[in-house]
């Protein structure tokens, strides 16, 4: 009852707002890529290497954001 209690601005906003999510999924997914991708840069073999995916990563980042199929 006391976490409800402390949340109740949120609840009802909630509650009384069809267009707001009951999660946040789709803010975790897009960030997931980036924790991803930090965890590859540390396995680049070179500073160029990681430059190099950094590179690529952006890339590819940008067309997924401009709806561009990259395949």
């Amino acid at each position: 009852m006391r976490y409800t209690i402390k949340r109740r601005t949120a609840l009802t906003r909630f509650a009384t707002d069809a267009r707001l999510e009951a999660d946040n999924n789709i803010a975790e997914n897009a960030m997931r890529g980036i924790a991803v991708g930090r965890h590859d840069w540390l396995f680049a073999g070179s500073h160029s290497g990681g430059e190099r995916a950094a590179a690529m990563y952006s890339i590819l980042q940008t067309a997924k954001l401009n709806d561009v199929n990259p395949d």
